[in-house]
């Protein structure tokens, strides 16, 4: 962690949806309509082409527009942590480096899937990453996704490479959180990455969270996590509360089909996703709508 960097990783950073128009094309304007809505709700980030930007499915030139669109809407209001992460060391630097010339602020680096790297291969990926470019990389701990838990004593190791900087956890354990943040370097930081267990890792002392949620909810999530911040726990967890039906619900079928569902209810972009991603069943629609009642969020005319 040698590196220097003036990054805050606290708060909440969306980690935005991609629209899509009808013919399967990135829908930038609708993107660029949705990142502007999320800085001016107060999040204190953006981060694009993850999981629930369905980063998988985007072209290289996708990749890199996609950041592009996100960093000029937002016009350093908030920083962009743009996901770049895959299962090939090689081609992961790529995408690094795609994300710096965009203008990307950080990078999110998922730890690679279905190849389950042994430890020494773990530490040589990251450190390759993290030497690519002059951004502050964020390791992004997704067992339920990659088929493999960093867990806490190669998160720890891995918060000693000189330009990794943070940790987006998204184990579903608060006692692995607990381990990492009780022994994390200064300067190191711990966001959640499961929605319904930010605040109780915010407790816990974690920084914030890289959310789902807030691609529907910005203002509710970032008012929670600060009030969680700021220790007005009562507050925080009424907001909590509120959005946990909707947290729920994000994930009745696989990210981001339900949350690509609400945001067509609310009227801010098409619900489309990408194969080998379909359609919502109806359920999901109906639980989906209901939890957008639940969290009292109304849809927009556009």
């Amino acid at each position: 962690m040698g590196r220097t960097t003036d990054l805050e990783l606290r708060g909440v950073f969306t980690a935005l949806v991609t629209p899509f128009r009808n013919d399967g094309s990135v829908d930038f304007d609708a993107l660029a309509r949705l990142a502007v809505w999320q800085a001016d709700s107060g999040v204190a980030g953006l981060a694009p082409c993850g999981t629930t930007g369905e980063g998988a499915t985007l072209t290289d030139d996708e990749h890199g527009r996609v950041i592009e669109a996100v960093v000029r809407a937002v016009r350093s209001r908030v920083p962009v942590v743009a996901g770049c992460g895959t299962n090939d060391t090689a081609r992961t630097v790529a995408a690094a480096r795609r994300a710096a010339d965009a203008g990307a602020d950080a990078l999110l680096v998922v730890s690679p899937y279905y190849n389950k790297p042994n430890h020494s291969g773990m530490l040589a990926h990251y450190r390759t990453v993290a030497a690519a470019t002059p951004l502050p990389v964020v390791v992004y701990n997704v067992p339920g996704r990659t088929g493999q838990n960093l867990g806490a004593s190669w998160i720890l190791e891995l918060a000693e490479i000189d330009g990794v900087v943070a940790v987006k956890e998204a184990a579903a354990d608060l006692e692995q959180m607990a381990r990492i943040l009780a022994a994390r370097p200064n300067g190191f930081a711990v966001l959640s990455g499961d929605d319904g267990l930010a605040l109780p890792a915010v407790a816990l002392g974690a920084d914030g969270v890289v959310s789902v949620v807030s691609n529907e909810a910005p203002a509710q999530t970032a008012d929670m996590i600060r009030f969680a911040l700021d220790g007005t726990l009562d507050s925080a967890r009424e907001l909590h509360y509120r959005l946990l039906p909707l947290m729920r619900a994000n994930f009745a079928e696989s990210n981001p089909v339900p949350v690509k569902t609400a945001l067509e209810i609310l009227g801010r972009c098409s619900g489309r996703v990408r194969a080998p991603l379909g359609p919502p069943a109806e359920s999901t629609r109906e639980a989906v709508a209901a939890a957008l009642e639940a969290a009292a969020l109304e849809s927009v005319r556009r």
